[in-house]
């Protein structure tokens, strides 16, 4: 049987990063990934958090070489209103920029450059068995050539993202707490595009704020369209190949008919019911990264932020444990994602029922509290000088009623 101290279960962002921070230990890595790279996946827009997680893991550089377009802020519109959030004037410091990026050129260019580092990665093999002991864990999976393949560790890291294999082997899926909703997107050529443009993500809220459109432009001149709403919405903005949603996407107010006229790179593809949650983070011999954990809703774009920082803290952790020190893993892995997530929850929460809308929005708002907030915006979530992500779960809506009550 083989043996390696590690394995991870998909080489998305996660699991890269993940591999990265256990090679610096001098620890094998064996990743098992089900698809052949580069692949299409959605999530193209980044958070500058994850700068943090790159450098340390020494992966920015060869990011930086795929010439991604860079991201200094996010401009939200609504009701003919704008709002702008620049990175550069955030309250937690830390890097004043990011990328947004076509997925499948950039989870190749990681998982490449893992490799190069000395981890060891199976494309198209799927894992079909794992067995979890204090001692040892056994992973079976059906490699490239069908052959069934069975590896022993000293650990497991699910990074599968979607694919969620181990709370599907282990039963670990719950339903989420929010509203079932949806995505539609696609690609389109961006030849409208202005300077602001090109520099900051689109977001705009309509029907009574159950839905809202993004805008992503990429360095290669074309961008990233979508429309996130209610299930029921989606489904119907999805039929006859999309219709509605691209004349949404041609004609939407605040994109001033950039796309009037553009031609959509593919049909386009839809998301039902993405929200999920598990019942625990970790167990005997495993834990999870990503998406594998939870996956609240695509509004801020905080989902890449997650899979590098779960990515790293947990591998962090697998390392000092194999290396024979004592983990808390429930307080230092578990109530540290939580934490973040909870104040993410906190954030689309209070965007879906109009209560961000109405700090956003407001005349002569305080400018400290919008570098706080734009901190939130950046990913600094776990930064607890912030009172945005120290209070996060009352300062919002306290926020939105003073506002409403001077007006």
């Amino acid at each position: 049987m083989k043996k390696v101290d590690v394995v991870i279960i998909g080489a998305g962002p996660s699991g890269s990063v993940a591999a990265a921070r256990l090679l610096q230990d001098d620890l094998s890595v064996l990743i098992i990934e089900k698809l052949e790279f580069p692949r299409f996946v959605i999530g193209e827009s980044l958070l500058p958090q994850c700068m943090d997680f790159l450098e340390k893991v020494d992966l920015l550089d060869c990011i930086v070489k795929k010439n991604f377009q860079v991201k200094n802020g996010v401009s939200f519109y609504h009701e003919d209103k704008i709002c702008d959030f620049l990175f550069n004037d955030n309250f937690s410091g830390g890097w004043d920029y990011t990328y947004q990026v076509k997925r499948a050129d950039f989870d190749h260019a990681l998982i490449k450059e893992v490799e190069k580092k000395g981890a060891i990665v199976h494309f198209n093999a799927e894992v079909t068995d794992v067995k979890t002991s204090a001692a040892e864990q056994v992973v079976t999976y059906i490699d490239s050539e069908e052959q069934e393949q069975i590896v022993a560790c000293r650990f497991v890291m699910d990074a599968s993202g979607y694919g969620r294999v181990l709370p599907r082997l282990f039963n670990l899926n719950t339903p989420a707490t929010s509203i079932p909703r949806g995505a539609i997107f696609s690609h389109v050529k961006d030849d409208k595009r202005t300077e602001k443009a090109g520099a900051n993500i689109f977001v705009n809220a309509f029907n009574n704020n159950t839905a809202w459109i993004w805008s992503i432009p990429f360095s290669d001149g074309t961008a990233s369209v979508g429309v996130v709403g209610e299930n029921a919405f989606v489904s119907s903005i999805s039929e006859n190949d999309g219709a509605e949603f691209k004349k949404l996407v041609q004609t939407f107010p605040g994109l001033n008919d950039r796309y009037r006229e553009t031609d959509f790179l593919f049909e386009p593809k839809t998301i039902l019911g993405y929200s999920i949650a598990v019942k625990q983070l970790h167990g005997e011999g495993f834990v999870l990264c990503g998406n594998s954990t939870e996956f609240l809703d695509p509004i801020f774009s905080s989902g890449v932020m997650f899979a590098l920082k779960t990515g790293y803290s947990a591998a962090d952790l697998v390392a000092k444990q194999l290396a024979g020190d004592s983990v808390d893993w429930t307080t230092d892995y578990d109530e540290v994602v939580l934490h973040g997530v909870e104040v993410f929850r906190s954030y689309v929460e209070a965007w879906y029922s109009g209560d961000l809308h109405t700090i956003f929005f407001v005349k002569g708002g305080s400018p400290e509290f919008k570098k706080q907030i734009c901190s939130v915006l950046a990913g600094y979530v776990w930064d607890m000088s912030n009172p945005f992500v120290k209070k996060h779960k009352t300062v919002l809506g306290t926020l939105a009623k003073v506002i409403n009550m001077e007006r």
